[in-house]
């Protein structure tokens, strides 16, 4: 197919050359065919230079030869079926050997389409075996890396994994023993302080809420803003309020006298029921001082918490505390950058298992196919 192309060439520039013979000689007769012979010459060879045959031949690189000389020659018969005539009686010589060597060169162009769509196709398969084998082992060798890469990883994360747990068990150590350990003795004690005061106080919780809304709303209640704030801490924290008060309670005791007057004028709308049973306990904290046992545990509670809160034991605990939390929340931070890239080389590592697994099914069927063998690569 060269040796045709290159004889297409020189037929080409033949035409070429005594055309411009012709030009020289300004024959007017010939002149005008003359030079339209001279510029699709021209033309013949601009487009068979831009046709080159492949140095190494493959089913891709030989089918893509073929299309672009099938291209030329396509349009060469256009140019000639549109030009040849109008050149005519001249040249005529000329034309017809131009004719020959073309014509032979389709036939050869055709020759090698016929080898390539019944002989040379089987190869392709092959080559794309071949392709995808190397292919496969550049997947491999990229898999390789990535193992290495996961293995890398996780020899990081372990370190860190075990400093945070070495973190952890110090922590919790700390809080396990000394001071924190006897804090949240006396918190569990505040706790059932807390409870008891709510049961003693029962009865009086939805008169506290009244008077509360009373107070807050109209101002009816007759009760000092440090009673109003007082009542509030009654209702939601018992145990401070209590805890809080100077001995015998007073500002309890002014708020209780409050409700009792309150109740007394029919200003909180209670039920008869909740009524009498509120005046009931307001009276026995009032004239018998039934809160006065646990105003002193709670007061007791309250000033063992303080110590303990304000030890320098303590606030050496909590500065061991603080930098233990600080040093765990930089660890943790390492490890989710390191899980992070975990998932990312995970990721790429299920890729290119399945790239691989795609490429040896690719690889057993082409072989199938091509050699009626059925192999297996493991």
């Amino acid at each position: 197919m060269r040796i045709t192309i290159q004889n297409v060439t020189d037929v080409s520039k033949m035409l070429l050359d005594n055309s411009a013979k012709e030009i020289e000689k300004r024959n007017m007769r010939v002149y005008n065919r003359a030079r339209a012979l001279n510029k699709l010459a021209r033309l013949f060879l601009d487009r068979l230079k831009k046709v080159n045959a492949p140095d190494q031949v493959s089913y891709d690189s030989l089918n893509k030869f073929a299309q672009e000389t099938q291209k030329a020659f396509i349009v060469t018969d256009i140019d000639i079926r549109n030009w040849f005539p109008r050149i005519s009686p001249f040249f005529i010589m000329d034309r017809r050997r131009f004719l020959t060597v073309h014509e032979k060169a389709k036939m050869t162009l055709a020759a090698l389409n016929d080898f390539l769509t019944k002989e040379y196709v089987k190869t392709k398969t092959l080559e794309e075996t071949f392709q995808l084998i190397n292919e496969m082992h550049t997947l491999e060798k990229q898999l390789a890396e990535i193992e290495a890469e996961r293995a890398s990883l996780k020899s990081e994360s372990l370190p860190i994994e075990k400093a945070i747990a070495e973190l952890e068990q110090k922590t919790t150590e700390l809080k396990s023993k000394g001071p924190i350990d006897q804090l949240n003795l006396v918190d569990a004690e505040i706790e059932t302080l807390n409870n008891e005061l709510k049961h003693a106080l029962r009865h009086m919780q939805k008169p506290f809420i009244k008077m509360q809304a009373l107070a807050l709303q109209g101002g009816g209640a007759g009760l000092a803003p440090d009673e109003v704030k007082k009542l509030g801490l009654y209702l939601e924290r018992p145990f401070e309020a209590l805890a809080t008060e100077e001995a015998g309670y007073p500002l309890l005791k002014q708020i209780l006298q409050t409700l009792s007057r309150l109740i007394d004028e029919d200003k909180l709308k209670l039920k008869s029921d909740k009524a009498r049973k509120a005046e009931q306990a307001l009276g026995e904290v009032l004239k018998t001082d039934s809160l006065a046992s646990l105003h002193k545990r709670c007061v007791s509670v309250a000033e063992r918490k303080l110590q303990l809160s304000t030890s320098a034991k303590m606030e050496e605990i909590k500065r061991s505390l603080s930098v233990f939390k600080e040093q765990a929340e930089q660890l943790k931070t390492r490890r989710t950058s390191v899980e992070a890239h975990e998932a990312v080389k995970e990721h790429a590592h299920d890729e290119l298992m399945e790239k691989i697994s795609g490429h040896k099914r690719a690889i057993e069927k082409n072989v199938h196919s091509s050699l009626g063998k059925r192999v297996q690569i493991l």
